[in-house]
């Protein structure tokens, strides 16, 4: 295939959003403590297993949504394990009907809170709205031990998520305390979270922007279902409003050759408005423009390699890189392996 063909599956599926290895291994270690074979996992989930030996590997958001239900099903558990009390299969489901009728976001939270309490013992979610932030705390039952990470970050992503569908927007983060010692992927989870993350603190929360609070829910039983339908891959790399801008530009990105991509002065003129105007917003919605620039280029590079018509020069060419060593030095600095490398784990045979 030419890099000028029309887009096919493959590549939509990538530009939804890649996940870094290090969530996989901390989701199968999770189950691995509760006795379920990996490698079933993996194979569930559409995951080569050879494809995590690199440390900056990364997933589709999609693969790693297959690998959460695979895990879900199978312990019947939609926190992996990571509480003594199970949160069964479904909960989720009834966390977002308990919240769909909330008259704000305030109330919302308070539902969420009320309901988490219902279904965990060892991990509570609070609440508390101030002039400068809206803070959820994630309180330990066990003082002395904070959790790992992971069950932190499982928590928020069921919270944060369920909120900015039902506000039909991407609340912007404003700061993020963590008990835990410092992850390795912790540069992933400021991505996940915000800049501001802070670890090996006293307590845990997450500061999200004040006026989540008081907007109404926008959303519907008939939304509900498309929402569970495509959870939890549809949130789990960070909430994509579609109508947001951030949204509105990455379709406009898709539609353009990366070579051809705008700055943001022409960017702004195409989207009529003014070029702070443009960054004010999307700071609002908790990105910049040269972040979706540069995850969407990553994705991109990641679906094209598994498409065995194209050579590497021809996707280097196709992403706007002026040379093919250009594009293996960036996909190295991406993903921790060469674009070679990264085709022979996933069993793709670089074309002649």
């Amino acid at each position: 295939m030419a890099p000028s063909a029309s887009r096919t599956p493959r590549r939509e599926s990538g530009e939804r959003g890649t996940i870094a290895v290090d969530f996989v291994e901390e989701a199968l270690r999770c189950a691995g403590r509760r006795g379920l074979p990996r490698s079933a996992l993996l194979e569930q989930a559409g995951i080569q297993s050879a494809a995590l030996a690199a440390p900056l590997a990364r997933v589709s958001a999609a693969q790693y949504g297959r690998l959460w239900s695979a895990i879900a099903d199978a312990l019947d558990d939609e926190f992996f394990g990571q509480d003594s009390h199970p949160m069964r299969r479904g909960s989720f489901a009834l966390l977002c009907h308990a919240a769909l009728d909330s008259r704000d976001g305030a109330q919302a939270l308070a539902r969420i809170a009320g309901f988490l309490r219902l279904v965990l013992d060892d991990l509570r979610c609070e609440f508390e709205v101030g002039a400068t932030h809206v803070r959820i705390r994630l309180v330990d039952s066990n003082s002395n031990t904070p959790r790992p990470m992971f069950a932190y970050a499982t928590a928020f992503i069921m919270i944060y998520g369920l909120l900015c569908w039902l506000l039909g927007r991407r609340i912007p983060i404003l700061a993020a305390s963590l008990r835990c010692p410092e992850p390795r992927a912790a540069d992933e989870y400021r991505l996940m979270f915000c800049d501001d993350m802070r670890f090996g603190q006293a307590v845990s929360y997450v500061d999200l922007a004040p006026d989540c609070a008081r907007l109404r829910p926008v959303q519907t039983s008939a939304t509900l279902k498309v929402f569970l339908r495509e959870a939890p891959a549809n949130f789990i790399v960070k909430y994509r409003n579609t109508d947001s801008l951030a949204a509105r530009i990455r379709r406009e990105l898709r539609e353009t050759p990366p070579g051809d991509w705008p700055d943001s002065e022409r960017l702004a003129a195409t989207l009529n408005m003014a070029e702070a105007t443009l960054r004010r917003r999307l700071r609002q919605e908790g990105t910049t423009y040269q972040t979706i620039r540069d995850a969407l280029r990553r994705d991109l590079a990641i679906a094209r390699l598994a498409d065995t018509a194209e050579t590497i020069a021809e996707i280097s060419h196709a992403l706007g890189f002026a040379e093919p060593s250009a594009f293996r030095r960036a996909f190295k600095k991406w993903t921790g392996v060469r674009p070679t490398a990264y085709r022979a784990v996933h069993g793709v045979t670089e074309p002649l």
